[in-house]
């Protein structure tokens, strides 16, 4: 007697990270005049800050065997494994004003953030 066996249709992996136009130009820009050549951007989050969480960003030497590895516009960035739910969706922006440069994440699990923008609050991504 055969069993049938009938599998859903996977759902595409929703991005964890991706860069705009302007985040790639300076990463790839940074990481030209960088002391040494490094396997890409390493992304994290760490407790601190007034609301509790701090976006990290670093030279990656090389990747760890649990870093998820995203590749957008030829950048490649590694996260770090405790830090994927809480960076699912997440688009890094980098914005020039008159008074400063900087990363800017886009984050739709934060949940909070800080006064003087240094700190968030984000909840991890729940699975479905």
């Amino acid at each position: 007697m055969e069993t049938a066996v009938s599998f859903r249709p996977r759902r595409p992996r929703p991005s964890i990270v991706s860069l705009t136009d302007a985040a790639a130009r300076q990463v790839k820009a940074i990481m030209a005049k960088a002391d040494k050549p490094y396997a890409g951007l390493r992304v994290g989050v760490k407790a601190g800050g007034c609301a509790g969480q701090e976006y990290v960003l670093s030279y990656a030497e090389t990747a760890d065997p649990l870093d998820e590895i995203v590749t957008d516009k030829d950048v490649t960035i590694l996260i770090e494994p405790k830090a994927v739910l809480y960076l699912v969706g997440t688009v890094i922006d980098y914005e020039t004003t008159k008074l400063s440069s900087k990363f800017v994440f886009n984050n739709p699990n934060e949940t909070d953030a800080c006064g003087c923008g240094e700190s968030v609050t984000i909840t991890p991504v729940q699975a479905d």
